[in-house]
Order: C-alpha cells, then sequence, then structure tokens
C-alpha cells in the first residue's frame, strides 16, 4: 500500500496553503499514515511491576480520600501514549485501592468496567443492587449505566485492576454519567443471586436480556481455576496458548461484555509457547507464577519477566511469546468483541 509522499512543487505548496484556510488537506499526503500495510500502533510492550507500584498506591491513600477521588485510581498509562489515559489505544487500564471503612460513592456512566481483584480480601463491590464480597483473582463486571460504588468493612487494603472502554466510548463521543445522592446503593438481592441464578444452564421462562453484558456480574476466581485444572488433567496444551479460557455470557454464549473479551489461562511449569499474536492488543494480570513474555521482533523485541501481580500490555499485531517458570495464572482483555462485529479481527498462529 506504501507508495510514498508525491513531489512537493512551489505550486503544489502554494494550493496546500489556500485548501488549509478551508480546513481541507490533500490526502495523497497523508495516505500511507492512514491506510497502512499491518497495523502502526503508538502503543508499546510495557510492565508494571506490583512491587513498584504498590508503595505509591498506599502513598495516595495518605494523600486523598476514596471519597474525595471518586475512584482512587493510579491508571496504568501506556510509555508510547502518554497523557491518553489508555494501556492501549482502545483500552483504559488502572490499579483502584481502598482502605478499611471507606466507600467510592456510587455512581453510573456509559463506560463498561471490569474488576480483577489483585490484593486483599474483604472489599465489596455493589451493582444494581446485588454486592458481591471480592476475593483475590475474581472477575467482575460493571455493565454500562449500571449503579455501582464499592466498600471496604474488611481490616486490609484491597486493590483491583479496573479496565474500561474509555478511549472507545470518547472516540465515539457517546460518554454520559451520573451520580447517586447516597454513597452507597440500596441493596436489594442476596449475594450471588445472579450467579445461582443464571449460571446453572437456566434462565426464567420468559426471560430478555436487557443487554448484551452477561447477566453474571462477579466470575469468582475458585471456579475460574478448577476449570484450568480441570482441563490440565485431560487435554494437551494449545502450542501458542497453554490452556485457556474465556469467559462468556451464559444467556448469549458470547462474550460477557460487549466490548471487552476477558480470558483466564494457565501456563504449565517450563512452558515455552509459540509466537502468536492478533489484532487485538490485550492488558494482562499475573494472578499467579512467574516467568517472561517476549514481545516484538528484530531491533524492536522486548522481554519482560513478570511476578504475581504484575500487569503487562502485548500491543496489536506484535509477536508474543511466553516462558515459565513456575505454574502461572494470567488473566488478560482486549477489545476482541468489537474488532469481530465489525470484521476486523486477525490473528497469525504461524507466520509471526
Amino acid at each position: 500500500m506504501t507508495h510514498g509522499a508525491p513531489a512537493q512543487t512551489d505550486e503544489r505548496r502554494s494550493f496546500y496553503e489556500q485548501i488549509d484556510r478551508f480546513s481541507m488537506t490533500p490526502l495523497w499526503e497523508v495516505l500511507d499514515a492512514l491506510v497502512t500495510p499491518v497495523p502502526a500502533s503508538p502503543c508499546l510492550p510495557h510492565i508494571w511491576r506490583y512491587d513498584d507500584a504498590r508503595p505509591h498506591l498506599m502513598k495516595s491513600g495518605e494523600l486523598i480520600t476514596a471519597q474525595e477521588a471518586v475512584r482512587r485510581v493510579l491508571v496504568l498509562e501506556n510509555p508510547g501514549m502518554r497523557g491518553d489515559s489508555c494501556a492501549t489505544r482502545s483500552l483504559y487500564a488502572g490499579l483502584q485501592l481502598i482502605l478499611p471503612g471507606e466507600v467510592a460513592p456510587a455512581h453510573r456512566h456509559t463506560q463498561s468496567a471490569l474488576r480483577f481483584v489483585v490484593e486483599g480480601r474483604g472489599a465489596y463491590t455493589a451493582v444494581d443492587g446485588e454486592r458481591r464480597t471480592m476475593e483475590p483473582g475474581d472477575f467482575i463486571i460493571t455493565p454500562s449505566w449500571t449503579w455501582h460504588d464499592h466498600g471496604n468493612p474488611s481490616d486490609e487494603p484491597v486493590v483491583w485492576l479496573d479496565g474500561l472502554d474509555i478511549p472507545v466510548v470518547r472516540f465515539l463521543d457517546a460518554g454520559f454519567a451520573e451520580n447517586l445522592p447516597d454513597d452507597t446503593q440500596p441493596v436489594s438481592h442476596d449475594e450471588g443471586r445472579s450467579l445461582t441464578r443464571y449460571a446453572n444452564n437456566m434462565v426464567p421462562v420468559g426471560y430478555e436480556p436487557e443487554s448484551l453484558t452477561s447477566p453474571i456480574f462477579a466470575y469468582p476466581y475458585a471456579q475460574s481455576r478448577a476449570t484450568l485444572h480441570d482441563m490440565a488433567g485431560h487435554e494437551n496444551p494449545d502450542p501458542a496458548h497453554g490452556y485457556k479460557m474465556q469467559f462468556i455470557n451464559p444467556v448469549t454464549g458470547s462474550y460477557a461484555m460487549p466490548t471487552m473479551a476477558t480470558f483466564m489461562q494457565l501456563l504449565p511449569t517450563d512452558t515455552h509457547t509459540t509466537a502468536y499474536r492478533s489484532t487485538d492488543g490485550t492488558v494482562y494480570s499475573v494472578v499467579e507464577g512467574s516467568g517472561e513474555v517476549e514481545v516484538g521482533e528484530g531491533d524492536g523485541k522486548v522481554v519482560m519477566a513478570f511476578g504475581p501481580r504484575d500487569h503487562f500490555v502485548v500491543p496489536s499485531w506484535a509477536p508474543s511469546r511466553f516462558r515459565t517458570e513456575t505454574d502461572t495464572v494470567l488473566f488478560s482483555f482486549s477489545d476482541r468483541p468489537m474488532q469481530k462485529a465489525l470484521g476486523l479481527w486477525r490473528e497469525d498462529r504461524g507466520n509471526a
């Protein structure tokens, strides 16, 4: 596709200056940057090590309350896009801290959000009248335009990874938000009701989904881990992914969230995966284990060693390879549902 910019002449430059006054520009001068042979993302491979991040998270707890901040979060900004508050072009990621006795006040917004618990037990997320007490490794959904608040009645700090589709909603100029007058919403359902009601291969007669988001808003890690280890006991690992599962909406069988795909994978000790790349840039959270991930190729190749609670990003169309030292469990999320819905998603399992 690359043709190179046409030669400059005095007459052409004069023409460009004339049309610039009318907020126009010649396509042929920018075509190669707009229509590229392969994805050309400014997103860079990067790792945020939890041992480095945690002291700053705790310091933020001394400087500002959860109520003042609304959400006390340190945004994980990709170094290739500083100032844009995003981990990839389409995904936002941040680490949120809630201290004992605090409440992060109730609000709702157009953006869909996921929570993945990194440290601590006993805090809760409430979504549309149901609370979920959070445990490390739990995957929790806040659907678009649902009331949600967080609280921590425990005696220890709790940290989770926030993942949102903020960049996409911002790009589409489709964002709305509201605050609830009270800090917490009324609790109208028993804890675990959504899991009991929709996770047993049954739905109420006449049930019609109100949205594309899963009616289950909390996926416990104990169940996710048991599924992965059952796979490992009965199947051969995928050469590129080890044992990898996708969280689904049990009502539709599709993605758990309409804008973000979520995955959990197990890479046994001494796994060396084959190269893999896809067009959905992906954010990873290390649940258990240690190893390293090699991202990119040639002079741009980066090797990142990781351990528990670290977070890293693999950009769109960047080949990646994993090597593990111990049994490793990874949670990840990407924008794959949007790409698939638009017919844009591609993967490469052999030529990366």
